[in-house]
């Protein structure tokens, strides 16, 4: 019996076998897997857990100012106040958090409660609607230690008010923000730009250079947009220690502060641009309300130094005020301008492109009178009324059907026209008949006129075709038609009309205000083509001047570096400051903007940048290889002829500068145009074309300092209302520097 019982609990040796076997197995297993995590992952999981715990915040850097010529602040940054309130920080007892809030919501008119969490969700950051009390949950379900903002954007006194009384509310307090200022407003908007949050497609880049979407700005506009790498600066670094809740415990490393962006100096005067603007807006006023309706829509005013390329004074109208742009961009305000025909968007100084008229005559008369088309002396007969035999080849017949007349611009006034005219007075009396002689040619008078393939060359050649290369984003680079891109664009061969047309800057000739600016400019600085700038110099946070380029193909900033090969010898060598790359020389066409420098892009009276053309009978061939300067003589000319504009009796300027105290020369122009709006209000009837209004002019005539251009879009006649303009900035001009030379003790 006691041998049976022995035998039913006795436990077999293959299974006690089998639960070590077991619990070895697993106790392998958990130590296989600690050594895996412990030695072969331990590097892995180390830096995962040091990542959890890690954080990097990046310092907003202070964005660089922008002053005028004279030191006048035009964008600087200002304290944005933000009311937040820390969950973390809050009192335990949920009486004294709901009386914060209802003392804080009578300061800062946000309700203590409204809505639900799920609805807070939905809103961006300071967006009407939540309450207080739902702001303040949701921000401590995510990270109760990092504070909620409640309210954006408060005035100073409130703040003041919210920090008093913060004293007695634990957990509230006054975050400080800078955001973009613009003293001068809509009067320098169109130069200066406006800031926007930094678009998605550049999220990734902006990250990985510091900067944070949805807190960091980037120029959107202006020089706030061309020159972004110079004003804004490299972001600071702090990387510290948290906890799960989001509480800052240590810093891991040493801060680092952030470098603030340099300060713009421009070449702008603020008193001439308020005066320019002036003139311009009471001008426009005057004469719609002449006519009792809006007739003149826009209109641009711009001042320049011809011998520098300094831009003094650069109005268009309308603008808009990028002020209201500074803090956030109103979805409305917005709408209502990219909607308006006008586009006040647009600096229509270089971004708009226009027929420039008489005002092109300047590029014609240059060219005739250096390949010899007229002489000086000549005379020219200039009828009221031209009648042109229109062919597309030189060999084509003359037939009543391909006949067709071409009027002076007096010929209603005056249909026996000028009469017989000199060169001189071919331009001071801007005779569109004289024009397109010497454009084109005209019977035994003129056996060979200029050509359109000369007539591109010589307005090539001072301003006209291509990108002036200032420092501001979306110029437009105009158009210079030739033979080919009509055949390309309209299906059809040039003809000796279309260069008649082209003569006298219309068909389909365009410029911009700033590229006519050139033009004038070139003639006055005695064939020399200025780059224009708008940038004076680029000064450090400890007011130091910096040595920097400018590349306008793709907008970037060079500045000098010098670099050290594997035998320490060092070289110089040029640094790309918004990519880091380094390159031996600068790119092509490349030029320095600080500290301040005139940078002439070439010399028409030195440099041979006229492709020679040889014509005969209608017919030009181009000399491979061969170019040719303009003659000093020839400038001279031009200048003469545009002065002649202003003394002769008979001149477009006479009666505008009658007893303007200073010597003066420029160029009136009034310019047909059938664009989208004169289509769509049934104004391009032939022959009744709506006008614009040009008028460019240089003084003093013998050593000019200043040029002025204006342009009223539907102006009509140049001399009567882009010609006040012009005299008026001039005035202003002189007497701002009397003003100036009074004040020195010079005078």
């Amino acid at each position: 019996m006691s041998s049976s019982s022995t035998s039913r609990y006795q436990t077999q040796p293959w299974r006690l076998w089998a639960i070590y076997g077991v619990v070895a197995l697993v106790l392998g297993s958990l130590l296989f897997r600690l050594i895996s995590l412990q030695v072969f992952q331990g590097t892995d999981w180390l830096e995962e857990a040091v990542e959890n715990y890690t954080t990097i915040d990046y310092l907003a850097p202070s964005r660089g100012i922008i002053y005028d010529r004279n030191g006048y602040i035009l964008a600087g940054n200002i304290a944005s106040y933000s009311v937040v309130i820390t969950p973390a920080s809050l009192p335990n007892s949920q009486a004294d958090i709901q009386n914060i809030y209802r003392n804080l919501s009578k300061l800062i008119d946000v309700p203590a409660t409204q809505g639900t969490i799920e609805e807070a969700k939905l809103v961006a950051e300071c967006v009407e609607g939540p309450g207080i009390e739902q702001l303040v949950a949701l921000g401590e379900s995510l990270a109760p230690y990092r504070p909620v903002k409640v309210k954006c954007d408060v005035d100073e006194a409130v703040a003041r008010m919210v920090r008093e009384g913060s004293v007695d509310w634990p957990g509230v307090s006054v975050l400080i923000d800078p955001i973009r200022d613009y003293p001068t407003g809509s009067l320098t908007a169109n130069v200066v730009g406006f800031l926007g949050p930094i678009p998605a497609a550049l999220e990734e880049e902006a990250r990985a250079e510091g900067f944070v979407p949805n807190r960091d700005k980037i120029g959107y506009a202006g020089v706030e947009a061309a020159l972004d790498q110079v004003l804004t600066g490299t972001p600071g670094r702090r990387t510290i220690q948290v906890d799960v809740a989001g509480q800052e415990l240590r810093n891991l490393e040493p801060p680092v502060a952030p470098v603030p962006g340099n300060n713009l100096t421009l070449t702008i005067d603020t008193r001439l641009q308020t005066a320019t603007e002036a003139v311009l807006l009471t001008e426009i006023k005057a004469w719609n309300d002449y006519f009792g309706r809006i007739r003149i829509s826009s209109g641009v005013i711009i001042a320049m130094n011809p011998k520098t390329g300094e831009i003094l004074a650069m109005v268009t109208y309308p603008t808009y005020e990028n002020n209201r742009m500074s803090r956030f961009i109103p979805a409305y305000y917005y709408e209502q301008l990219s909607e308006d025909p006008r586009r006040p968007l647009l600096n229509n100084a270089i971004q708009a492109e226009f027929p420039p008229g008489s005002v092109f005559k300047i590029s014609t008369a240059t060219g005739a009178i250096n390949e010899g088309v007229v002489r000086l002396g000549q005379e020219i007969f200039a009828p009221g009324q031209l009648d042109l035999c229109e062919k597309f080849s030189p060999n084509d017949p003359c037939t009543p059907n391909n006949t067709r007349p071409f009027v002076d611009w007096i010929y209603e006034s005056n249909p026996e026209g000028f009469g017989i005219v000199d060169f001189y007075r071919c331009i001071a009396f801007s005779s569109n008949v004289c024009f397109y002689k010497l454009g084109g040619g005209y019977e035994d008078e003129i056996e060979e006129g200029l050509g359109i393939w000369r007539l591109g060359e010589y307005a090539r050649a001072i301003g006209y075709g291509a990108n002036s290369g200032i420092q501001l984003i979306g110029e437009q680079d105009g158009l210079i038609p030739t033979p080919q891109w009509k055949r390309i664009n309209q299906g059809e061969n040039w003809s000796t009309g279309d260069t008649y047309i082209a003569a006298v800057g219309q068909g389909y000739v365009l410029g911009t205000p700033l590229q006519v600016l050139m033009s004038g400019a070139t003639i006055a600085a005695d064939g020399k083509l200025m780059q224009p700038t708008i940038v004076r110099e680029v000064t450090d946070s400890e007011g130091k001047v910096v040595e920097q380029w400018f590349n306008p193909v793709d907008f970037s900033i060079w500045v000098p570096e010098q670099i050290e090969d594997d035998r320490g010898n060092i070289s110089g060598a040029w640094r790309n400051v918004g990519s880091d790359e380094i390159a031996d020389k600068l790119p092509e066409g490349t030029y320095r903007i600080s500290p301040f420098t005139e940078n002439l892009k070439w010399d028409t009276t030195v440099d041979p940048v006229i492709q020679e053309y040889s014509c005969d009978a209608g017919y030009c061939s181009l000399n491979e290889d061969a170019y040719k300067v303009i003659q000093p003589s020839s400038i001279q000319a031009v200048q003469t002829g545009m002065r002649m504009a202003v003394t002769d009796p008979r001149g477009t300027l006479t009666r505008i500068f009658s007893g303007f105290p200073i010597a003066v020369a420029g160029k009136t122009g009034t310019a047909e145009y059938c664009d989208d709006v004169a289509l769509q209000a049934q104004r391009c009837q032939f022959g009744q074309w709506p006008t614009h209004s040009w008028t460019l002019a240089y003084a003093p005539f013998d050593d000019p300092e200043i040029i002025v251009m204006a342009f009223a879009y539907n102006g009509g006649e140049g001399a009567s209302v882009a010609g006040p303009m012009v005299i008026r900035t001039l005035e202003a001009y002189f007497e701002i520097k009397a003003i100036d030379i009074a004040q020195s003790g010079d005078g």
